[in-house]
């Protein structure tokens, strides 16, 4: 069978694309779904933000005066982690219900549901409405793919509805935490270690910071949903050597906001409330984004999902990030759904696996989403 008719068979032949980011190396990922895509009659364009870093946009159909439904996801996994894989990572092993292999659940068995979906809807006649499939480079690492794609203006043009195939186990999620990932860096002055009141060490000045941020209060009501917005202190690094006063040390700071709380105005804050002694650099910069639970689209998700969770979905959000951040205010702030096959237990982990069973699931609920849009 035709890897476009089969899901397992698309998701194995995506698994055996090494796209770990970084460096990601998106494009013979994309150049292949696009020649699928092509041969389904969608107008599909790539587009590289750097070497080999491939998004692809494709399009079929305009119809009437609803706009595209749109289905997203991204290409790049993260890396395999230092231990030894019992599976080989990029080969879709097959055992029993599950396929194996790094990004399996997250995110290239909703991808391949989500191109297998597209392929069908397309083949529906009388639409009412477009299809938009985007497939992103690097979003694992910022939504780099997604922001050059925001840039380019004209590439993304509209959606009347965003699903985004991240791993939720097919349960709809109305929305998800904002990312802000930070730098703050403390000076000192290099001297030798025996003599250290001739420097002024950076490392001292950084635990001060630390404590600091242990101590940081967010001026802000949980959310009803996505709660209340946190901060860890993820990494820290300075010094040359042990002999020497330190003349710099870096802090990394994992923060995740909700909505009605701006990431600049975090950031601002931060920096008012550590001084200026203190450098910060945004390294990642994702928005929450949340949909009414009560909006319409939402509603008729949850009709069409019902069966598919044994239960009616009531709303939920999660704690990471995802190509919203980025693709929902750039179609204009069009309902979102996140809502994908993978186990968000099994995302970044050793020996991910995703259930086959889900990745049919997806894209049966995918096809019934598409064609209640398109009418």
């Amino acid at each position: 069978m035709e890897p476009y008719k089969n899901c397992l068979s698309l998701t194995r032949k995506l698994i055996s694309f090494n796209t770990v980011n970084p460096p990601g190396q998106e494009r013979d990922c994309a150049e292949y779904l696009a020649k699928l895509l092509e041969d389904g009659g969608f107008k599909v364009t790539l587009y590289e933000f750097s070497e080999r870093r491939t998004s692809l946009i494709a399009q079929i159909g305009s119809y009437g005066d609803k706009a595209p439904i749109c289905f997203a996801g991204h290409m790049d996994t993260v890396p395999l982690g230092g231990n030894r894989w019992e599976k080989d990572p990029f080969s879709g092993e097959v055992n029993g219900d599950k396929v194996f292999g790094r990004g399996s659940s997250d995110m290239k068995g909703g991808l391949a549901a989500m191109v297998v979906a597209a392929l069908r809807l397309a083949n529906i006649a009388n639409r009412k409405a477009g299809i938009t499939l985007v497939c992103t480079a690097s979003e694992e690492t910022g939504c780099q793919g997604a922001r050059h794609l925001a840039k380019l203006g004209n590439a993304l043009r509209e959606a009347g509805a965003l699903l985004i195939g991240e791993p939720t186990s097919n349960y709809p999620l109305v929305g998800h935490k904002g990312a802000l990932w930070l730098e703050v860096s403390t000076s000192g002055v290099t001297a030798h270690g025996s003599m250290p009141e001739q420097g002024e060490n950076a490392i001292y000045k950084a635990a001060q910071v630390v404590t600091r941020l242990q101590a940081y209060k967010f001026d802000i009501s949980p959310h009803p949903l996505l709660g209340a917005p946190t901060l860890n202190v993820g990494t820290i690094s300075g010094g040359m050597n042990i002999n020497s006063v330190p003349d710099r040390a870096v802090i990394g700071v994992d923060i995740r906001t909700i909505p009605n709380q701006r990431n600049r105005d975090v950031y601002e804050n931060l920096q008012s409330y550590l001084g200026q002694e203190v450098e910060i650099e945004r390294i990642v910069d994702a928005g929450s984004i949340i949909t009414e639970p009560e909006h319409e689209w939402v509603q008729e998700v949850f009709d069409i999902m019902e069966p598919f969770c044994r239960k009616r979905p009531v709303a939920r959000g999660v704690t990471y990030f995802t190509d919203a951040s980025v693709l929902t205010p750039a179609f204009g702030n069009p309902p979102t759904l996140i809502l994908g096959p993978g186990e968000p237990a099994m995302a970044h982990k050793l020996d991910e696996f995703c259930y086959i069973s889900k990745i049919e699931e997806a894209v049966e609920a995918y096809v019934e989403i598409g064609n209640k849009w398109c009418g």
